[in-house]
C-alpha cells in the first residue's frame, strides 16, 4: 500500500494498492481475456452499461464532490463542476454508439465496397491528478463503448478520484469481469507500471493526458512498437483582449481563465495579452476580481477558492519562477505571497520573453498580462512558445475575431471566452507539443478503432484472362 495525501494539510486521505508490473500485465491479460465477448456484444448492451454507470455516479456525486476536495485539493464549485461534466461523459459515450461506424464507398467495378471500423483490443488509459474523474473517463468512456476494454493508471496523487471510484461503479453497474480495470501504484513503480501499459504486446491503444515531458516518453515508446497513442499534454494558453472587448466579461474570463483551480489545468490562461489603449482599464478590474478570491482548505469553507497546489514539486516550481520574473524586473500587481502550499492568485507585468514564467506552462495561480499594440502583435506573442492547446479572443468584432484565431496555431480557440473550455462531444487536443490525436465524441472512436475496407464482389470483376 502507499499513503494517498490530502495536499492542503498532508495528512493521509487514505492508503491504496501499491501496483507493480505484474499486476499491470494481470490486468491486461484480464482485458485481453474479456475482449472478444465484450466488443460482440450489441452495441445497444454496451451502451446500457455506461448509462447505468452515469445514473450511479449521479446517485454518488456529493460523496464524491468530497473526495475531489480532500484528494485533489479542489473548491467546492469545481467539484460540483466535474461530478456534473463526468456524467455527460457517460452519456455522450453511450450515444455515441448510435453513430454510423463506416461508409459505403463507390467501385468502378460494381463492388459493395465499405470502410467499417472495429474495436482495437486492449487500450490503456494513463490520467492525471488535476481533473481526475473528467481525464479519466474521457480517455477510457468513448474507447469502451467502441466496443475496446480498459486498463487504467490513475495519478498517485489522485488514485481514488481517478480511477478506483470507477472500479466501485462499473461493479455497481454490473459490467462483465476484466472489461475495465484499474491499477494504483505509488510514485515508485510508475515506470515500470507505465512501460507495462505500453510495451505489452496485448495492448493496442494507449491513452494519455498529463505532461509534455512524460507525454513524449510515451509517443516514443508508443511509436517504436507501432501503437496508436493519443497524447493530451500541456499548454502556455493566452488570453487576447481586444480594445473593442467587452471589459467586464474580458476581465471575468481572465480571471476565471487564470486561476480556477489554482490554474492547474492544462488549457489554463497564462498569458493575458491586452491591446496598450485599455491596458490600465483592463488591469484595474482584472486585479480589483482576483483580490475577491479566497485562499484556504477547500475542506474547511466552500468560500475558499483557492485551494493548494497539489504537491511541494508544483510549489517549488511556481515559486521558481516567481522569483525569476521578479529578480529581471516584472512587479507584483497583486498576491505574490506563498505558504505552504498555498499560492495567492498572482498578477504581474513586466514579464517578457527571457523568464521563464513567459516561457514555461506554470500550472499555477501566477499570470503575466502583457501589452500588444496591433493582431499582428497579439498573434505573433500567443503564438511564441512550443505549445498550442487552447486560446481565447476577447472583441465585439466577430469577424475580427476570426481573423485573429486562424492564425493561432492552438488546437482550440474560443472567441469571447476564456480558453478554459472542454464538452464531452467535441475534438480536444493541441497543436505542436501539446499533443497528438484527439479526445472526445467520434473523435475518440476514429482513434481507438481500426478502420477495414471490405468488399463484397457483385460486378464479376474480370482478372486478366493468362491467369
Amino acid at each position: 500500500m502507499f499513503k494517498d495525501l490530502n495536499p492542503a494539510d498532508g495528512s493521509i486521505w487514505a492508503e491504496v494498492p501499491d501496483c507493480s508490473r505484474a499486476e499491470a500485465a494481470a490486468a491486461i491479460e484480464a482485458a485481453h481475456a474479456a475482449f472478444p465477448e465484450w466488443s460482440s456484444l450489441p452495441f445497444t448492451k454496451r451502451a446500457h452499461y455506461l448509462t447505468k454507470a452515469a445514473e450511479i455516479f449521479e446517485k454518488r456525486k456529493m460523496e464524491i464532490v468530497e473526495a475531489l476536495q480532500a484528494e485533489g485539493g479542489g473548491w467546492f464549485g469545481k467539484g460540483m463542476f466535474e461530478t456534473g461534466y463526468t456524467t455527460e461523459v457517460f452519456h455522450a459515450a453511450a450515444a455515441s454508439t448510435w453513430q454510423p461506424i463506416g461508409e459505403v464507398l463507390p467501385s468502378e467495378y460494381g463492388k459493395i465496397s465499405t470502410a467499417v471500423r472495429r474495436p482495437m483490443g486492449v487500450v490503456s488509459v494513463i490520467s492525471p491528478w488535476n481533473f481526475p474523474c473528467i481525464l479519466s473517463s474521457r480517455g477510457f468512456a468513448f474507447p469502451l463503448a467502441a466496443g475496446n476494454t480498459i486498463v487504467l493508471k490513475p495519478s498517485e496523487e489522485t488514485p481514488y478520484c481517478g480511477g478506483l471510484v470507477f472500479a466501485e461503479i462499473f461493479e455497481e453497474a454490473g459490467v462483465p469481469k476484466g472489461v475495465f480495470n484499474v491499477v494504483t501504484c505509488s510514485r515508485d513503480h510508475v515506470q515500470e507500471v507505465g512501460d507495462e501499459l505500453i510495451e505489452h504486446p496485448y495492448v493496442k491503444g494507449i491513452s494519455f493526458t498529463g505532461s509534455t515531458a512524460v507525454g513524449r516518453q510515451i509517443a516514443a515508446k508508443a511509436g517504436a512498437h507501432l501503437k496508436k497513442c493519443c497524447v493530451e499534454l500541456g499548454g502556455k494558453d493566452s488570453l487576447i483582449v481586444c480594445d473593442d472587448a467587452d471589459m467586464e466579461r474580458a476581465a471575468h474570463a481572465a480571471n476565471f481563465g487564470s486561476f480556477m483551480h489554482q490554474g492547474q489545468i492544462c488549457m489554463s490562461v497564462e498569458k493575458v495579452l491586452v491591446h496598450e489603449k485599455i491596458f490600465d482599464e483592463f488591469l484595474k478590474k482584472f486585479a480589483e476580481r482576483a483580490k475577491k478570491l479566497k485562499v484556504g482548505d477547500p475542506t474547511k469553507s466552500k468560500e475558499h477558492i483557492i485551494g493548494p497546489l497539489i504537491n511541494d514539486k508544483q510549489i517549488g516550481k511556481v515559486r521558481e519562477q516567481l522569483e525569476d520574473a521578479i529578480a529581471k524586473g516584472a512587479k507584483v500587481v497583486v498576491g505574490g505571497k506563498i505558504e505552504g502550499r498555498f499560492v495567492e492568485p498572482t498578477i504581474l507585468t513586466g514579464v517578457t520573453p527571457d523568464m521563464k514564467l513567459y516561457q514555461d506552462e506554470t500550472f499555477g495561480p501566477v499570470v503575466p498580462v502583457i501589452p500588444f499594440r496591433t493582431d499582428d502583435e497579439a498573434v505573433q506573442i500567443a503564438n511564441d512558445t512550443e505549445y498550442g492547446l487552447s486560446a481565447g479572443v476577447m472583441t465585439r468584432d466577430e469577424a475580427r475575431g476570426l481573423a485573429i484565431v486562424n492564425r493561432l496555431d492552438t488546437g482550440n480557440c474560443h472567441i469571447n471566452c476564456s480558453s478554459v473550455n472542454d464538452e464531452p462531444h467535441v475534438p480536444f487536443g493541441g497543436f505542436k507539443a501539446s499533443g497528438v490525436g484527439k479526445h472526445g465524441g467520434r473523435w475518440s472512436l476514429e482513434t481507438f478503432t481500426e478502420t477495414r475496407w471490405i468488399t463484397l464482389d457483385r460486378g464479376g470483376r474480370p482478372f486478366p484472362p493468362m491467369f
